[in-house]
């Protein structure tokens, strides 16, 4: 299933900067993962803004969910999901 992403990333100003740093690692180790493994194949950053339109590809749900609560940044982030179907216009090939 395909959905349609953007993510709002709202860090503390007063995040230790040492924290700041390792959870900005760790959040681009687990998203690059996520597009290798063919789950993520859209990344796209809103430009002037701490935010992101994404495309993720998973099973359901279910699987959405656990990927998107599994983001070191989740805790400061304002996430809105719109799943995606295909629109009868489209060209197939």
């Amino acid at each position: 299933m395909l959905y349609h992403v953007r993510m709002d990333v709202r860090l503390p100003p007063d995040l230790d900067p040492a924290e700041r740093t390792d959870i900005i690692a760790r959040e681009k180790a687990y998203s690059q993962r996520l597009q290798r493994e063919g789950k993520w194949p859209q990344l796209w950053r809103i430009a002037g803004e701490y935010a992101n339109f994404s495309i993720l590809d998973v099973a359901d749900h279910d699987e959405l969910h656990t990927l998107l609560s599994g983001l070191p940044l989740f805790p400061y982030m304002d996430i809105e999901v719109t799943p995606l179907a295909t629109h009868p216009s489209k060209v197939m090939g």
